[in-house]
Parts: C-alpha cells; structure tokens; sequence
C-alpha cells in the first residue's frame, strides 16, 4: 500500500527526471527545424526526438560514471533518485525483479539470503519454467527494500553465475517513461520553465528576422510573460500603433468573412465579445479582460505565454481550464501571415469558442488525456488537437462551417478549407491521430465533425483505448487533477456523483409537480 511520503517521494523523482529531460533547444532552423510554419503537431515530434536524444545522452554518461556498460534504464533513474538526499537514498523502494535461474538447485535460496541480508522485505515470489534456452526457472520477486540497498542487490545478482538475467521492471516511482504531470493550477509555473523561444533571429524567413526594433519588442514582452506566476495579475501590454494597425486589418478582414463561413457558436460568442467592448476596431484586447469574460462563461482562464509550450505542457494546461496565450503581435509587413501564433491568432481564433460549453468541454478533455501519457500519445492527441481545436470543421443544417482556429484567424486556409478544392473526410480520432500535416502548404484533408457533441463522444471513446493504467478528472473546486487509481479516490467521486443525481432527481420531480 502506497503511503503519503512514498507518494510524495514518487511524485518528487518524476518531476526531478522530468527537468533532466527538459527541451533546451530551440526550435529554429539550425536545430532541424525548417518548417514553413509552427505545428502542435510536429512540436510533438520534435520533443519526442529531443527526449530520445537527451535520455539517450543521460543513460551512456551514468553507465560510464559507475563503469557498467549493463545498467538499464530504471536503474540509473533509481541510482538518481537516491542520490537526491539522505532521505531519498535511504527511502524503501518496492521493486519487481524477474530472475533467470540457470540450474534452480539452492540458487533461490541464496537469493533470498542476499535479500534477507540486505534488510529488505519480500512481497510476492513467482515462478514459472523458464522459455529461455539454458535456464530451468523464471522468478518474479517484488521486494521493498532502501534504494542503495536494491542497487547493491542488482549488482549483486548480475555477479552471480547462477543467474543468466536480471531484469529491474518499471516502477512508478522512478520510471522517467511516466511523465509527470501537474496536479494543481499552480504547478503550471513548473511547466513554464520548459517554455521554447522561437526567435526571429534563428530564421531568415521569419518577417522579423532583419527588424531589430521588433526583435527587441518581442524579448520585452516575452520577458513579462516568463516572470508569470500562478496568483499574479495578468500583465497590461501598452500596444503600439503598428500592432494595433495590424490587428485592426486582420480585424476587418475576419468581420466581413466570419457571419459566412464560422459556425454558430463561433458567430455567437464574437457578437457577445464585441457587445462587451472587448472586440473592436483600434484595440487589441488584454489578456486580463478577455481572460475574465471566459471564466464568467465556461470557467476557463488565460495565463502568458512567453513563446510555444512543448506540446505537452501545452496540453496539460488545458485539463485544468487554462489556456497558455501569448500577448506579442505579428510583424507588421505580414498581416495576414504569422510563421507561428501570436496574440492575433490566440484572440480572434480560440478564445470564443472557448466561451462556448460544449467546446470548452472538448477542449479540456483532449487535456486531461495528455496527463500521463506516453510520447508516442502525445504525438497522436496534438494531431488530433490540430485537426479539430486548429483546422476542425463541422455540419451545420448540412453546410460545412468552420470552428479551427488556424482557420478562422487566416482568412486564405479559411476559403481553401471551405471550398471543394480539399477533401473533406468523417472526424474519426483513431485515423485522424495518424494524418500527416502539411506545414508548406494549405492542407489537402480536413476532417467534419457531426457535431461537437459527436466529436466529444468518438473522442472518448478512443482515448479510453489509451495505455494510461488510470483515469484522472478535474476538480474545479479545488484546482485540482485527481488521480482515479484507489477505492478511496473512487469513494469520493461516488459520493459526489450520488449527491448531484438527487439534486437533479429533485429537479424533475419539481417539474413534473409544476404541470
């Protein structure tokens, strides 16, 4: 049974392991990265190579340092976690070992000598006729014992002639493969820090690339936005007069373009965002005012974004209803063209249909299946996130409309997506996740969802086919992503659950006596 301090512990090592696997690099052209434009999607790649490399590097350098070209994964997060302190280096450790026997006579019981020796505690013992040729037996041995001790034992056992093999099974307490993840709003700031610059500077093509002054006004308020912390107030941007000329144009532009081709919820919240003052002419809205609009609606909130997120932080800040924006504007000499999204993009093309229920729904849940996954998954929802949340369609009375925000901040892709010049293919997440992008060009597929109800439940129905071995909801009370992996956590949800049916069983019943 897990105590609070093992749970802790866990929860320290992955975190730790986590920013030993943080992205540094940037994601320019010199580092590989020549893409026309910024993609979710191809962020998602670019960090799962950049994780490969950097374990890879981690992994050779601890072989090297404890001269053992035989450690394996586990075993160098667990010689890195006990290295932490005292108390870490000391903490029990349960543990899942299979041992291959060559000859079962009397080895078992020297194993369990070993063990005994070493102060730990057998929990379960297995075995099974080997299939391994020269070897009679296979042991499961799942043991608690202090981390240093455990790697004494591995040692131990790999010295041994009796045994052919020694395998350290993943724990999730020191496997760097289940990533961590933040349980409250707060530890959003422990995602910032993995934060990617894409700098003008680093790519010739970029339209800012020979403007100095713009350079220069981007670091300033890239800046403001690094030194956000959860609790603070969202920082005042005073625009200037060639960022507000360059809003106001891609303002004017999606007006006359959106009450055509945006879908009713889209249309809906705009008319309210413009009733309240927050969209007009002349005025780029701030962060703060929209951020608090959104939370009168649906309940989500903004915090700054300095640059892209990893494709994980930036889902994972989704599962609690926050959604990572940036406050600098596009280049003034590319209007209508942004190689990567800026607070244009994030305003006009996210922020009203997350004002709208049922999005805002969809949106949250494609963040909480982030939460845990592997990087193969995460690979797969940013695909479907780009599908849907970016360059999505719907059926509305028959007629295609658009609710992707890459769509409806760029009114060339908007007429393109609209038009029957690309196909249109049935949203489905299982072949949508697999779609390759198209970064050069317009995109030759986009997928039409039914509705968004329709899109929620096909959703989750395929996340439920994920390799997470546990569920996780939010708690909007206390901020909180509650992890669904005991009866106790069960117990709680159920007693909320019964309390809401009768509140609702009351309400029909009120109903009914009314007619």
């Amino acid at each position: 049974m897990k105590t609070p301090e093992s749970n802790n512990i866990a929860v320290h090592a992955a975190k730790k392991n986590r920013e030993m696997f943080a992205i540094k690099k940037s994601y320019s052209i010199e580092n590989g990265y020549p893409s026309r434009r910024r993609s979710l999607v191809d962020d998602a790649r670019f960090e799962s190579l950049v994780v490969r490399q950097t374990k890879q590097s981690v992994l050779e350098e601890a072989r090297q340092r404890c001269n053992d070209s035989g450690l394996t994964e586990e075993e160098v997060f667990l010689a890195n976690a006990a290295a932490e302190n005292k108390d870490a280096e000391n903490a029990v450790q349960r543990a899942s070992l299979v041992l291959r026997i060559r000859e079962s006579g009397g080895s078992l019981s020297r194993i369990l000598k070993t063990v005994e020796n070493l102060k730990g505690t057998v929990v379960q013992l297995e075995s099974r006729p080997s299939k391994t040729p020269g070897c009679q037996l296979d042991i499961l041995v799942t043991l608690d014992m202090a981390r240093t001790a455990l790697l004494q034992l591995l040692r131990s056992l790999r010295q041994s002639g009796a045994l052919a093999g020694v395998t350290l099974l993943s724990e999730n307490k020191v496997d760097a493969k289940e990533a961590w993840f933040p349980r409250h709003a707060r530890d959003l700031d422990n995602c910032n820090h993995l934060m990617t610059k894409y700098e003008p500077e680093l790519d010739m093509n970029h339209p800012g690339f020979a403007d100095k002054a713009y350079r220069e006004r981007r670091k300033k308020i890239a800046e403001i936005a690094f030194s956000y912390k959860y609790g603070d107030p969202i920082p005042h941007i005073e625009y200037n007069e060639d960022e507000i000329s360059t809003w106001t144009s891609v303002f004017r532009t999606v007006v006359d373009l959106l009450p055509k081709h945006a879908c009713a919820e889209y249309n809906r919240v705009f008319q309210l965002l413009q009733d309240e003052g927050i969209f007009r002419e002349g005025a780029i809205p701030q962060l703060k005012d929209m951020s608090d609009f959104l939370q009168r609606h649906t309940g989500f909130t903004l915090r700054p974004a300095a640059g892209l997120l990893t494709a994980r932080d930036f889902l994972a800040s989704l599962a609690f209803r926050v959604f990572q924006s940036t406050q600098y504007v596009r280049h003034p000499t590319s209007p209508f063209h942004t190689p990567e999204p800026d607070c244009i993009h994030e305003l006009i093309g996210h922020m009203p249909l997350l004002a709208d229920p049922s999005f805002a729904q969809f949106s949250q849940e494609i963040g909480l299946a982030s939460l845990g996954a592997s990087d193969a998954e995460i690979e797969k929802l940013s695909t479907v996130y780009w599908f849907t949340v970016e360059f999505g369609l719907c059926k509305e009375k028959g007629v295609v409309k658009a609710y992707g925000a890459g769509l409806l901040s760029a009114y060339g892709e908007l007429l393109h997506a609209v038009s029957d010049k690309p196909e249109h293919r049935p949203f489905e997440p299982a072949s949508t996740a697999l779609q390759p992008y198209q970064d050069q060009e317009y995109q030759p597929i986009y997928y039409v969802a039914e509705s968004f109800e329709d899109a929620k439940q096909k959703f989750r129905k395929w996340v439920s086919t994920m390799s997470r071995p546990y569920e996780v909801r939010f708690n909007p009370h206390t901020q909180r992503v509650e992890v669904l992996d005991s009866v106790e956590g069960l117990e709680g949800l159920l007693s909320q659950l019964h309390l809401e049916m009768m509140h609702l069983t009351n309400a029909v019943n009120k109903i009914k006596a009314g007619f």
